[in-house]
């Protein structure tokens, strides 16, 4: 009877020491296994943004260094600090994001830690009731006589198996107690490391703060320059309105121009098949002409042109070959994803309508956008097409025009020109270099037009 109850406990003892050992193991992996991957992929997110913002602060910082070896404030100084005062705060809200999964991480860490010691004392306190158990069956019974007084061979080995289980299961819950232990020295380890962690985010957003403090302070001593500036400021709009009045009457000009040479050309090649197809019909049907050539060719000439004239009035767009088609098309289909004109720098003034940065109640317009970036950065071209116009305006500089099908993009207010009209370029391909004027402010205004219609530049740019 003795024997019976003896196997009754062993196995409970042998099923509860399952249970411990499989339940807060698998507990704690199918959590961290649902926690951490995707907190993972979000903090690995948020460094790489962070990178990313470090690296635009880089370049502001370079572009305001040069703004500010002029001893006179400026709108180029002011906007680039505008520019890193909101890169400024997106890298401490980036820091503050951060921090709170770093937190997450600490309070799940701490958590774990607490459920391993839990687990850790459990399998202690049962292993101590094992051996107990164990030294009490070795001073009361003789193992040998334990197997010896079994009433059949069957039994004789089922005692067997059971001495020898109950002993695999002591040394397999003393391994269990090791692994705990070293799990608990792991989590502890990671705990020390996710902390000093947090404390090194919380110094980076301290940091960042007095920087954001310092930036406001500065921008708010050029705003006070340049309100005592205002007539200057005054004569500097009316001078840029002027030159955004010359350029949009440049650009017209040349739609216009571009419009009426791509219709005429239509009807010319229209009139041609025309003739062609008029001739191949005489000749089929053997009929004598009614005119003489000369009567004939005259009376077909100013049929042409009055079809080119009344085409080139009635046509309000580009009209496109099949070549022509096929890269409008594609410059369509890029709405979006296409290439910046610089490859650094950051949008000083935006598309529209909007209040000067300075004057108050003055608003002004723009017809794309401008740039400002580093004195002497290649300006490339956005996308394959045609140089339509290099020319030069007062306030804007050198100017280049390509054309893109249906579209067309302008670049102005370039120091060097290197393509000339009508000549092909492809995307990425240098056209010149940005102006820096007397301020050391160096911009690009770019624009993007379809016909005669004005687009926003925003809506059709990639990410740099």
């Amino acid at each position: 009877m003795f024997a019976k109850s003896k196997r009754t406990a062993f196995f409970l003892v042998v099923a509860g020491l399952l249970v411990l050992q499989a339940a807060p193991a698998q507990a704690q992996q199918t959590r961290r296994a649902t926690t951490t991957g995707t907190r993972k992929k979000s903090k690995a997110q948020l460094e790489r943004e962070r990178r990313a913002t470090l690296k635009r602060i880089q370049e502001t910082s370079r572009i305001l260094e040069q703004t500010q070896k002029q001893k006179q404030a400026s709108v180029g100084q002011l906007n680039a600090l505008k520019e890193k005062l909101t890169v400024q705060q997106g890298v401490i809200r980036n820091i503050s994001s951060e921090l709170k999964y770093i937190e997450s991480d600490v309070k799940q860490t701490e958590s774990q830690v607490q459920q391993t010691q839990q687990s850790l004392e459990q399998l202690r306190a049962e292993y101590a009731r094992m051996i107990y158990a164990s030294s009490k069956t070795a001073n009361s019974y003789n193992r040998i006589m334990f197997l010896f007084a079994a009433e059949s061979f069957n039994q004789f080995m089922l005692r067997l198996r059971y001495i020898r289980q109950y002993s695999e299961v002591r040394k397999a819950q003393a391994a269990q107690i090791s692994s705990t232990k070293q799990r608990l020295s792991q989590q502890l380890t990671g705990l020390t490391v996710k902390k000093q962690e947090k404390s090194s985010l919380l110094s980076d957003q301290l940091s960042e703060k007095r920087n954001l403090v310092t930036l406001k302070t500065q921008q708010d001593q050029v705003v006070t320059k340049l309100s005592q500036q205002e007539e200057g400021l005054r004569q500097e709009l009316a001078a840029r309105q002027q030159a955004v009045s010359r350029l949009d009457n440049l650009i017209a000009e040349r739609v216009r121009e571009e419009i009426a040479r791509a219709a005429r050309a239509a009807a010319r090649a229209a009139a041609a098949k025309a003739r062609a197809a008029a001739a191949r019909a005489n000749a089929s049907s053997g009929a004598a002409p009614t005119r003489s050539p000369s009567t004939t060719s005259r009376a077909a000439t100013a049929a042409a042109e009055a079809a080119e004239e009344a085409a080139v009035e009635r046509v309000d767009k580009v009209t496109l070959t099949p070549e022509t088609a096929v890269i409008s098309s594609s410059f369509a289909e890029n709405r979006g994803r296409l290439l910046w004109p610089v490859a650094k720098g950051f949008i000083s003034q935006r598309f529209g309508r909007h209040a000067h940065p300075v004057l108050k109640n003055v608003i002004v317009e723009n017809r794309g956008v401008d740039i400002q970036t580093s004195a002497g950065e290649p300006v490339r071209a956005i996308f394959e097409g045609k140089v339509l116009t290099v020319s030069s305006i007062a306030g804007m500089n050198n100017i280049v025009m390509i054309q893109h099908g249906e579209y067309f993009t302008v670049y102005a207010k370039l120091r060097t020109v290197s393509v000339t009209e009508g000549q092909q370029v492809d995307m990425r391909q240098q056209i010149g270099t940005v102006y820096t004027n007397a301020e050391g402010t160096s911009e690009l205004q770019f624009q993007v037009w379809r016909n005669s219609s004005n687009l926003n530049p925003e809506n059709w740019l990639g990410r740099k």
